[in-house]
């Protein structure tokens, strides 16, 4: 025995019994004489069925006449043991004393207050005789009897603690703390041994160890009956709770956290620049995302600080407002870190969610690989680092956090993954539901990509293995309808919203093809640090938020070899085919044949027109590439590891750092931020805007220029701005552009700003500026320096009939009554008909 117990054994007490019934005890003395009379009892009428046995009772430092009953016991018969602690140590503590003190070919243990009648042995006898390690007593099984109740108050404390447990350690157990167990004897005391916690979470523990050896465990439904004087308190469902946390933590593997500190680590990295000074640094790359998403996190933490609906504003696109459901406002993150927000501002909450969310999503990429595809842990942070830090995701990583925050996506995949098993079909299918129902207010455009590449690889394993795909179709279907049904009451009010409310539109007009060039897949993205280069992107792509492919030849080339190596598995194969279908789809309704002006159908256009799918940029369907190709990777590297040859495990190795050192991405650039003038940071401002009143920037924020969005969240959005950066309607079939419906005089100074030509002022030019700020209902036009900004100021002059002053940094026209500048506005005359 250890240094912590000590054993009373008789000497004639043979070296292997049949079975060993191990009773932990604390201050028992009432109740354990006749447990122990009614145990030995039965084992002497029945020996003829159970073979030789012996009771172990572990005394955990009782303060009472607990180890005199027990010594008595043994007394009576010499094969009653007692086991003793010098101080009481806990339930988990007294019961591996039992078991490591025990011989037994089998090993039961059972509570001291027998409220599981010792006669339920032979239903757990017949459970190990099928082929099982350990034989689980239920109270929660079919077929379980409660002769009588504890408290309503345990009984709810009991099964809130069963549901956790199912989901942090032992899934499929429904109850793991019936103090009635009967295990496989060497196996449960390696288990034991290997045990590190003192109380009432042990069984959990032991029961985690079972499953991940891969000893086959059952549930026996048993009769029970509450017994009085229980010595589980409230507090202990508490310490429990505490053991369950620690027990988590000590499953996860040393590589594991590694994994994922370095994963956070590139991502700190990636942003480094804006992490130097992040209220004020920007990326240069975003364009106008970073101002735009800033103020989608401002304007929702403003949103909830006031009690209002986070799915509507007017403080852009006024009067219409902005539908922000469907702006993708990213609910699911801007909501929670609305407290973030309002304490730092939205340039450190979105520099938080994008460098925080990249890590978590390499993270859930980890662990999907590590579950699903290979065991060997530096694969799969080959393989994760790939999927998570592509060419694609890097480039919308400069301030597309919708397109780099996907760590629920390898967690529905998983759980897609379970639902094929067929195992816990319910459960899998509401756990399915709630996590689509949490990617909506996510991204519903990553939601619809990934879709689409789990559909692709579906039918890819599908066509390989048909017999899988077969017996997966029933469990599929009954847990995808399941969570359509939890999913869809969750989502169905925004969904609504987004599609039906105000300022919603049908389709978002793109261009007519933003397919990816064939060349752009093979090509190297801007910010590839050793290959990369901006002329040659540029030419391939829209923009640098938009380099959706660039995965480079070399990689293409390692991908292939790795397919016609591996080509026998039936896991590469689908792999293959969702890569190389998914690059196929990305390159749009008709592609252009490199080296020709040939242009061919490409297969998106049976998809182009289709609901949901007409609003998608095609392009980015290549990032389903990514995670098909970090597991194809993973499955290389961990088959060179795994090589006895060392030659050809280098050769390998070498192969893959070629492929992969020339995509390596470089930190994403970032410059200082314009200043925002005196004139809004200082307040100036309050004293020309009314209530109900506008500031008119010229020209109007839109999606080429959206500084006064910035002026905005740095003024705490105090004031409303028409025009701006957003999905909105157009016209009479409510096509969605970008920005506010134009107006004339807003389509004349954006003109202006772009070309330095301005139209001849005349009467029309200024009613038709008089009708535009009336609907705008303008308080202040405020043009600040910028390229043309004389040619501006000389229109806007005309315009409004008067010159601007030079205010705050900035050019000023005050649309009020001089005399009361911010009180009373002076009625303008209607427009010439």
């Amino acid at each position: 025995m250890s240094e912590t117990g000590t054993a009373h054994v008789t000497e004639d007490m043979p070296a292997t019994v049949d079975l060993s019934v191990v009773v932990p005890a604390y201050n028992e003395e009432k109740r354990l004489g006749p447990t122990l009379d009614a145990i030995a009892g039965y084992l002497r009428d029945n020996e003829s069925r159970v073979g030789t046995w012996e009771v172990v009772v572990v005394d955990d430092g009782s303060t009472d006449g607990t180890r005199d009953v027990a010594g008595a016991a043994s007394a009576r018969d010499r094969r009653v043991r007692l086991v003793t602690s010098p101080r009481n140590r806990g339930k988990g503590h007294a019961m591996r004393l039992g078991v490591l003190a025990s011989s037994g070919r089998r090993v039961l243990v059972t509570d001291a207050d027998l409220a599981t009648p010792i006669e339920q042995l032979e239903a757990l006898d017949k459970a190990l005789a099928e082929g099982f390690s350990a034989a689980v007593g239920s109270r929660s099984a079919p077929g379980a009897t409660i002769e009588r109740h504890q408290s309503p108050v345990r009984e709810l404390l009991g099964r809130a603690g069963n549901v956790l447990i199912r989901q942090v350690a032992v899934p499929g157990v429904r109850d793991t703390q019936c103090g009635f167990k009967l295990f496989d004897g060497d196996r449960a005391r390696e288990a034991f041994a290997a045990s590190r916690l003192t109380g009432w979470g042990i069984d959990v523990e032991i029961l985690q160890h079972f499953r991940r050896s891969g000893w086959p465990v059952t549930e026996v439904p048993v009769r029970w009956a509450h017994q009085p004087g229980s010595k589980v308190r409230p507090l202990d469902y508490v310490r429990v709770l505490g053991e369950l946390t620690a027990l988590k933590l000590r499953s996860v593997r040393p590589a594991d956290l590694l994994a994922a500190a370095a994963f956070l680590l590139m991502a700190v990295g990636l942003y480094a620049g804006r992490w130097a000074d992040p209220n004020h640094r920007y990326l240069p790359d975003s364009m106008q995302d970073q101002n735009q998403w800033e103020w989608f996190f401002a304007v929702t933490a403003d949103n909830v600080a006031h009690l209002r609906t986070p799915l509507f504003t007017t403080l852009q696109g006024f009067p219409d407002g902005v539908n922000l459901m469907a702006n993708t406002v990213m609910l699911g993150l801007s909501v929670p870190f609305a407290p973030v927000t309002l304490a730092f501002g939205p340039a450190i909450s979105l520099a938080l969610v994008m460098t925080l969310g990249l890590a978590a999503t390499a993270t859930g990429w980890y662990a999907l690989i590590v579950r699903r595809v290979v065991r060997h842990r530096g694969a799969a942070f080959a393989g994760a680092a790939l999927a998570a830090f592509a060419p694609p995701m890097v480039s919308h990583a400069n301030a597309h956090p919708n397109f780099v925050v996907l760590f629920v996506i390898p967690l529905i995949i998983e759980r897609a993954l379970r639902l094929c098993a067929g195992a816990r079909v319910a459960r899998d299918g509401v756990v399915l539901g709630l996590m689509a129902a949490y990617q909506i207010f996510l991204g519903e455009e990553p939601l619809l990509l990934a879709a689409l590449g789990m559909v692709l690889f579906a039918g890819a394993y599908a066509a390989v293995r048909p017999e899988v795909a077969k017996a997966a179709v029933r469990p599929t279907l009954k847990g995808l309808a399941i969570a359509a049904a939890v999913c869809l009451p969750i989502v169905a009010l925004p969904l609504y919203w987004q599609f039906f409310g105000p300022q919603s539109y049908t389709k978002v007009l793109h261009a007519e093809n933003m397919g990816n060039s064939p060349r752009g897949l093979l090509s190297f993205a801007e910010r590839s640090l050793i290959a990369g280069d901006a002329t040659s992107a540029g030419a391939l792509s829209p923009n640098p938020t938009e380099q959706n492919a660039f995965y480079g030849w070399p990689l293409a080339l390692l991908a292939f070899a790795i397919v016609l190596r591996l080509w026998d598995r039936a896991l590469v194969k689908a792999l293959a085919f969702t890569a190389a279908a998914g690059a196929l789809l990305s390159l749009g309704p008709r592609f252009g044949i490199p080296l020709t002006n040939m242009t061919v159908p490409g297969p998106w256009a049976l998809l182009a027109h289709q609901p949901l799918f007409e609003s998608v940029i095609e392009g980015r369907v290549a990032m389903v590439c990514a995670p098909a190709l970090g597991m194809l990777l993973a499955v290389a590297v961990e088959r060179l590891a795994r090589t006895p040859r060392v030659g050809r495990q280098f050769l390998g190795l070498t192969a893959v750092a070629a492929a992969l050192i020339p995509i390596l991405p470089a930190p994403l650039k970032a410059v200082e931020r314009p200043r925002v003038p005196a004139f809004i940071a200082d307040g100036m401002w309050k004293t020309y805007v009314g209530k109900d009143e506008t500031l008119v920037p010229i020209p109007l924020p839109d999606s080429g220029n959206a500084e006064a969005l910035h002026w905005q969240t740095a003024a705490g959005l105090k004031f409303k701005l028409p025009g701006g950066y957003f999905n909105g309607p157009y016209g009479s079939e409510r096509v969605g552009i970008y920005g506010a419906s134009p107006r004339y005089t807003s389509s004349m100074l954006r003109d202006i700003s772009f070309t330095g030509v301005a139209p001849v002022i005349g009467k029309n030019w200024r009613a038709q500026a008089r009708a535009d700020f009336a609907y705008w209902k303008a308080g202040v036009l405020v043009l600040p320096p910028q390229q043309y900004q004389d040619r501006l100021r000389e229109t806007v002059d005309k315009l409004v009939g008067r010159p601007g002053k030079w205010v705050g940094g900035v050019w000023v026209w005050d649309l009020h009554d001089n005399s009361h500048p911010a009180s009373a506005r002076t009625t303008l005359p209607a427009p010439h008909r």
